[in-house]
């Protein structure tokens, strides 16, 4: 199932966030932040791109029987303008997989779970993160579970900071990305069916817009305050 999860404006806003971030990697302002989180620039925005173009993608796993459903709409909540897909002849909600959204994710927040081993320290973050997303999480009628755009990346960064101030950035990424799945729509399936959503997807509208730009601005946030540590040079 193929379709653009959010506005076009706010989309083409993240194809810029993308290439502004490219354009600091390239000037070496967010150089360390990378090697910080063992991970290749060229990958780590590979993976960015990747889920920007993932996120048209979503993979049905499931059927829930509906009754009417909007689709072929734009729903706006807190601002920001989510797409309702068309679908033809649907049997009601269906239950999908967002490949840029959760697939893309959940694999790298597990391989910098392993790569610095930060077994006790995700529980406690994604768990922290988990109750707040959940508790702001509302249903959209239309589109699914919704969280307000910038509140997961500004709470992983506070988490991340709390936990792990040496090196905040990998943990922001995994509290961000696992929080926002699990508190916003794994614990909310079961308000999905009477939205009149056509498709629900995981980590899809809704949601995508806070996981991407938790890989994004938290990077930017822990790159900044790491930046404030350095010791100034006395030339």
């Amino acid at each position: 199932m193929f379709y653009v999860p959010i506005g076009l404006i706010f989309f083409l806003a993240f194809w810029f966030l993308l290439a502004l971030l490219v354009a600091f990697i390239q000037i070496g302002i967010l150089q360390y932040v990378f090697e910080s989180m063992g991970i290749n620039r060229r990958y780590m925005l590979a993976l960015l791109l990747f889920s920007l173009l993932g996120s048209y993608v979503n993979i049905p796993i499931a059927q829930f029987p509906g009754g009417h459903e909007r689709v072929g709409e734009l729903v706006s909540f807190f601002g920001v303008q989510y797409a309702v897909p068309v679908i033809v002849n649907s049997p009601g909600t269906v239950l999908a997989v967002n490949v840029g959204g959760a697939i893309i994710p959940v694999l790298l927040s597990i391989y910098l779970i392993f790569k610095h081993r930060l077994f006790g320290r995700s529980v406690i973050a994604v768990g922290i993160v988990t109750v707040l997303v959940h508790l702001m999480a509302k249903p959209v009628p239309g589109v699914g579970i919704a969280v307000p755009i910038l509140i997961p990346p500004l709470i992983t960064a506070l988490v991340a900071f709390s936990l792990s101030s040496w090196n905040p950035a990998p943990l922001a990424y995994i509290a961000g990305s696992l929080g926002t799945l699990i508190g916003a729509d794994l614990m909310n399936l079961d308000k999905v069916r009477g939205l009149g959503a056509p498709v629900a997807s995981i980590g899809g509208a809704g949601k995508f817009d806070g996981i991407f730009l938790t890989g994004v601005v938290a990077v930017l946030l822990t790159s900044i305050v790491n930046a404030s540590r350095r010791p100034v040079r006395n030339w």
